[in-house]
């Protein structure tokens, strides 16, 4: 087994266990589940940076990223560097997230929010929902092309914008299908962890251009940035190159300076 078949394994179990706490019908009766949302996709559109940073604590591959963050303060941060959106790791086990993360960034904030987790029920899509997300991440390495029409469907239906996850070609022919807003290319291999920003050059031009065109992971540089620009993609998602530092906010501030020289 590898870590993503691991990782599903236990978000089963864990999505079981949540249904039997907090039923579906009790979360369409909370708060925000009635909110308007915000559109990343259409952001990302008219941005010139693109830049969707993210709230991290660890990962499988890094371990510990940064532990010591108040969430609030990493999203008032974000917001005010002008990025375009953030991304929040709701996994507990394997990235030390939570779904309050979700809310608080969302009570601080008012960027467009991706719930970024490892989507394999309806049930989290309202979820996300729920606690204040505009958009959801599908991974299509861990689902079937019928679950990523139904996923999408759901979400599109509750106003949230849906960004797929490829790795290659094969994923990217499965899955293509217009209740997709974004199409992101994880530069990282999830069963050895190995980076390359080729896999997102080699991809971009089987993406349509109905959909934004998001590159993610390995992203460390504004060059990275301006290498991949020229094919297409409008979106980046960075997260441990901010959150390794002290103060993600001002990290942020400064790459989107450089970025806009």
């Amino acid at each position: 087994m590898n870590i993503l078949d691991k990782i599903v394994v236990d978000k089963r179990n864990e999505v079981k266990l949540r249904k039997s706490i907090i039923s579906s019908s009790q979360l369409e009766k909370t708060f925000l589940f009635d909110r308007a949302t915000f559109s990343l996709s259409k952001k990302l559109r008219k941005s010139t940076s693109g830049i969707i940073a993210e709230h991290k604590r660890r990962s499988p591959s890094k371990s510990v990223i940064n532990n010591n963050l108040n969430v609030s303060d990493v999203a008032k941060g974000y917001e005010n560097a002008g990025v375009c959106g953030m991304s929040v790791l709701t996994d507990s086990k394997y990235f030390g997230g939570s779904l309050d993360d979700l809310i608080l960034a969302r009570a601080s904030s008012n960027l467009p929010l991706l719930r970024k987790e490892f989507i394999i029920n309806e049930y989290q899509i309202i979820e996300a929902k729920a606690f204040g997300a505009d958009a959801i991440l599908l991974i299509a390495a861990i689902l079937s092309k019928t679950e990523i029409k139904q996923f999408s469907e759901l979400a599109k239906k509750l106003q949230l914008n849906v960004l797929l996850e490829v790795h290659n070609e094969e994923e990217l022919h499965k899955s293509i299908m217009p209740s997709l807003d974004m199409i992101g290319v994880n530069n990282r291999n999830l069963k050895t962890f190995n980076v390359s920003l080729d896999i997102s050059k080699k991809l971009s031009e089987k993406i349509p251009n109905d959909f934004v065109k998001v590159s993610e992971s390995g992203i460390s540089s504004v060059e990275a940035i301006k290498e991949l620009k020229p094919y297409g993609y409008q979106g980046f998602l960075i997260g441990e190159n901010f959150m390794k530092t002290d103060n993600p906010g001002e990290s942020s501030k400064n790459f989107i300076k450089q970025l806009e020289l």
